[in-house]
């Protein structure tokens, strides 16, 4: 049998203190390199090298290709502590063969932040918000919840206290954790109402204890609707939570929201859970943009707008190229959206359709007979003042169609 070819690349984990505390296989793997890559910060922790040393260029994919370009000599990649954990180690290995790379894992920011901090990690949410926005942290403030957050540098932390503030935590907690693992490394807890220092030094990560009276999203469909901006086009609260019950949202699913309004349906379902996407459909220029500040403010910033009415968007080969697996019709139900959707949409396609007006209660009883699926009649009531007393106002019934496209 032919002996199995080495890996040519090697995922090294990196930290602050450099070579100190490198195991025998990654000192070794130093040793072999004929090419070592890594980021500014990364190389002047080296000690001097017989091989060749790349600075890797910002942004991050401009330095692939000219790694690839040395596939066959012996490669080594510095990467920030463990490469797969907002690391870098998932986007190289999508490039490469199983047989093409080794990982050796160094200890997580997260990691050295527990254990100085004294946290359990599972019990930590943990979030790499260094390249993407900072409200992404508002559906985790939980007040009692401990985050951990990396961060792109101490400008970042300033930022993310500001957030905390807007939404109503400024009286958590902030483990600033500077340089861990490093002769630099440096640990100081401020409030984040108060005022930070100016000197917080690269890298960084944040250790948060969230606390304050600000409003917590809930964990279950039907936020408030206080907490959505609208012009009264919205699905309301109850009929949210309902609608989304229909829809069904699993983990890694796409929707398309038809009508979206304020986007109060898409938004919930990106809520659901962090790998889910939406794309929301909306014909009001000003709804739409509504729609997007309202997914950016609630951590949701992935949403997707397409500014038009269905089903004419709808002809757009990169649409009909990521089918969906649920589709949300809250506005411009008609018979040609209904026939469009029922030809672009691949077999065990969840729709779900609300109606309020005659017409469109006929139109879906018309396809839940052809169809089947389940049609429902919603029929919500309010408690208001009437007089000295009090009696129903009773909101329009919604007609609700539930059906898997067979």
């Amino acid at each position: 049998m032919a002996k199995e070819q080495a890996p040519w690349l090697t995922l090294l984990g990196w930290g602050e203190g450099g070579t100190e505390g490198l195991t025998a296989a990654s000192r070794q793997a130093l040793d072999d390199a004929e090419v070592v890559f890594g980021a500014r910060r990364h190389l002047h922790l080296l000690p001097p090298l017989a091989c060749e040393v790349r600075e890797w260029p910002v942004p991050f994919a401009d330095g692939i290709p000219a790694l690839l370009a040395e596939r066959g000599r012996r490669v080594v990649m510095l990467v920030s502590g463990d490469p797969f954990w907002f690391g870098a180690g998932s986007a190289l290995a999508r490039q490469l063969d199983p047989h093409e790379w080794q990982a050796i894992p160094a200890p997580s920011t997260f990691s050295l932040a527990a254990s100085r901090l004294g946290w359990a990690l599972q019990e930590c949410t943990c979030l790499g918000l260094h390249a993407k926005p900072l409200t992404r942290i508002r559906p985790y403030l939980q007040r009692g919840r401990r985050l951990l957050v990396l961060v792109r540098n101490g400008e970042a932390v300033i930022e993310l206290a500001g957030c905390l503030k807007q939404f109503g935590f400024g009286a958590s907690r902030l483990h600033l954790l500077e340089a861990l693992g490093g002769d630099r490394e440096r640990i100081r807890c401020v409030g984040a109402d108060s005022t930070l220092p100016e000197d917080i030094a690269h890298p960084v990560a944040v250790g948060l204890e969230v606390a304050g009276d600000g409003p917590a999203l809930p964990l279950t469909p039907g936020l408030p609707d206080a907490l959505f901006e609208h012009d009264g086009q919205i699905t309301k609260q109850a009929a949210r939570a309902i609608t989304l019950a229909a829809l069904a949202p699993r983990a890694g699913e796409r929707l398309w929201d038809i009508g979206t309004g304020s986007g109060s349906v898409a938004i919930e379902w990106l809520l659901a859970h962090p790998d889910n996407r939406a794309l929301a459909f909306e014909g009001d220029a000003g709804r739409a943009a509504r729609a997007r500040r309202n997914a950016d403010n609630l951590g949701v910033d992935w949403l997707e707008i397409v500014e038009g009415l269905a089903p004419d968007v709808l002809d757009d080969q990169a649409l009909q190229d990521q089918p969906p697996d649920a589709v949300f019709i809250g506005g411009g139900l008609s018979q040609a959206l209904l026939e469009a959707l029922w030809q672009l949409l691949p077999s065990g396609a969840r729709i779900v359709a609300n109606a309020v007006t005659l017409e469109s209660e006929a139109l879906l009883a018309h396809w839940q007979q052809q169809a089947g699926g389940e049609l429902l009649r919603l029929e919500l009531s309010t408690a208001v003042p009437l007089g000295s007393r009090r009696g129903w106002k009773a909101s329009y019934p919604i007609v609700q169609w539930r059906v898997t496209r067979q």
